[in-house]
């Protein structure tokens, strides 16, 4: 008798739009399906401990080192990118777009406000793990967000939490987006999630109000409900509707979880023939729409922020640092196991046999006898192999140097004696690569994502905050209320870590050059000492170092000083006379 099949698509009635959302996913996430490939590859080697679970898995001979070069460059890279983009506290800067939005008021408001947010979130910590993705996928991801944390205690005292702008990690697996869009920004995104249906049962009791959603887990848990009875043989056509990860539609239906594909962007919905422009849509099981909504942010565009570290040609999919030192990870540990192995033949080589030879144990002092024209002797291989040590090192200075990390900036000397300028230049110019990759990363990723979070501020923040204040001047820290009327000024956030870092170092450099001329007396008496000291001062960004006539007053704070301690002195001496206390 024939087995009555279950169309999964009849049954779960999909909405039109989900479906379409759904096919995007697949049709997009197979356009990288290479792109995965070489990046688990990638990640293989960076995690091996041995050459067993690499693609250099088939020597001929027993040893499986694996030489972790690639994983010591990406280490360093991560050290270097995170020390360029965060050198001090002081990295980031407000700048308006006009005099009152520009006014020292202004600015230290708006800085102190986000700098204190930041530093709340953990910001630099978020940012941290996403140099990883930098390095490792050679793609950032990001997105912002605005979050007010509340606490419920038994006593039935609301307590707060975090009020602010946030910064989230996305996985570069849980991102697809048009591969052939011309920017990021451009392209549309549909980002994945894996929840519990206890997490969309939380979000309907949180927001009662929202019919759409307490529809949608409703059908949720009648269509896992029904499923989970039905045998997998009668289910036909559910290919579309098996989330990644899942080995089939049951399977997913009974693990307690549900995906969410969020779309961001522009869509045309050709059954309803609406557009729907720079929306959020989401839907959940690849067949019903949760929400649509207009994407509320007033700078025009969905809060997913993304770099690529080496962009292709008409392809948004970047490659990363290491993606083209995978070859020469193989060959050095290629040359590392074939080293240990000649090794190994040449201590304990094998054993040519001519004639007849009575059986024998071979070891120290061992007793061989032969027969009639019989001989023992030992195979050696050839020792040269043993100078691969010479061609590993070659292939590791070639990876540093091809990974934008050169051995100078490394903390590495390079041979030769040098004199200071020419020591300066060669830091300057080893790093060219390095500095631009940063530079990029900031440009491209920093700081639109500062910006994004102060405007997710300024919408979201309806009542003032108070956030802790440092004067620059006298180190002394306050509270301060910061309202929504204070983040509303023109201007822009601005990184001041990796982008300028070695600009400055430069110019410093040539005002330590400046102040050499200075105390040359035909030519000091041309130079101002009070720029340079401003200037000096501006660019290492300590601002409380310069002060008008500053040093004059502090030698007469210091003579004052000296003076009423003598004076003192004085007067406790002709006590200590009239007293009789010597």
């Amino acid at each position: 008798m024939a087995v009555r099949t279950l169309d999964v698509s009849n049954f779960l009635n999909p909405d039109q739009l989900a479906t379409t959302i759904a096919n995007y996913w697949s049709e997009w996430n197979s356009y990288r399906a290479a792109w995965l490939d070489q990046k688990q590859e990638l990640r293989n080697y960076l995690f091996a401990t041995d050459t067993k679970t690499t693609s250099n898995n088939k020597l001929p001979w027993s040893n499986s080192t694996t030489v972790p070069k690639l994983t010591q460059i990406r280490e360093n890279l991560h050290a270097n990118l995170y020390a360029a983009l965060f050198p001090n506290s002081n990295w980031l800067r407000w700048i308006g777009n006009n005099a009152q939005a520009d006014s020292e008021v202004t600015r230290h408001k708006v800085s102190s406000y986000m700098k204190g947010k930041l530093r709340q979130q953990g910001f630099e910590d978020v940012v941290s793990k996403q140099l990883y993705d930098y390095i490792d996928w050679g793609m950032d991801i990001g997105k912002v967000g605005f979050t007010a944390e509340m606490y419920q205690h038994p006593s039935g005292e609301t307590i707060l939490g975090y009020i602010g702008p946030t910064l989230s990690r996305i996985s570069p697996y849980d991102l697809v987006l048009n591969p052939v869009a011309p920017t990021y920004r451009e392209s549309p995104k549909i980002i994945k999630e894996i929840v519990t249906i206890g997490d969309l049962v939380r979000r309907v009791k949180d927001d009662p109000s929202d019919i759409k959603l307490a529809e949608t887990v409703a059908k949720l848990q009648a269509n896992r409900s029904y499923i989970s009875t039905v045998s997998e043989a009668t289910l036909r056509k559910a290919d579309g509707y098996i989330a990644d990860g899942f080995a089939s539609l049951q399977s997913y239906y009974k693990s307690g979880f549900c995906e969410l594909l969020t779309f961001y962007g522009d869509l045309y919905d050709s059954e309803s023939g609406v557009l729907y422009d720079n929306a959020i849509i989401r839907i959940v099981d690849r067949a019903y729409v949760m929400s649509v909504d207009k994407n509320p942010s007033w700078l025009g565009r969905d809060p997913i922020h993304i770099a690529g570290w080496r962009p292709r040609p008409d392809n948004l999919y970047p490659m990363g640092p290491l993606d083209n030192l995978v070859g020469l990870q193989y060959r050095m540990d290629h040359l590392e196991n074939l080293r240990a192995d000649v090794f190994d033949q040449i201590a304990l080589p094998a054993l040519k046999i001519r004639g007849d030879v009575e059986d024998f144990e071979f070891g120290p002092g061992a007793r061989i006898y032969l027969g009639d024209e019989g001989d023992v002797e030992f195979l050696r291989p050839e020792a040269t192999a043993l100078q691969a040590d010479l061609q590993i090192n070659l292939l590791e200075q070639r990876m540093e140097d091809m990974a934008g990390a050169p051995r100078q900036t490394l903390g590495i000397r390079t041979p030769g004696e040098k004199t200071a300028f020419e020591v300066r230049t060669l830091e300057n110019n080893s790093g060219r690569i390095f500095q631009h990759k940063t530079a990029q990363l900031e440009r491209e990723f920093i700081e639109p994502v500062v910006n994004s979070m102060l405007e997710a501020a300024r919408r979201n923040l309806n009542i003032a905050d108070t956030i802790r204040v440092s004067d620059e001047t006298t180190g002394i820290s306050f509270f301060t209320n910061i309202t929504p009327e204070d983040l509303s000024s023109s201007g822009k956030l601005v990184p001041m870590g990796a982008r300028h870092f070695a600009e400055r170092a430069l110019r410093v450099q040539n005002l330590q050059t400046a102040m050499l001329f200075k105390q040359i007396p035909d030519v000091g008496v041309h130079l101002s000492g009070k720029t340079i000291a401003r200037i000096v001062a501006d660019e290492l960004n300590e601002p409380e170092m310069f002060g008008e006539n500053i040093a004059v007053a502090e030698q007469q704070e210091t003579a004052r000083f000296v003076d009423e301690s003598q004076t003192q002195l004085q007067l406790e001496a002709s006590i200590a006379a009239e007293e009789g206390v010597y």
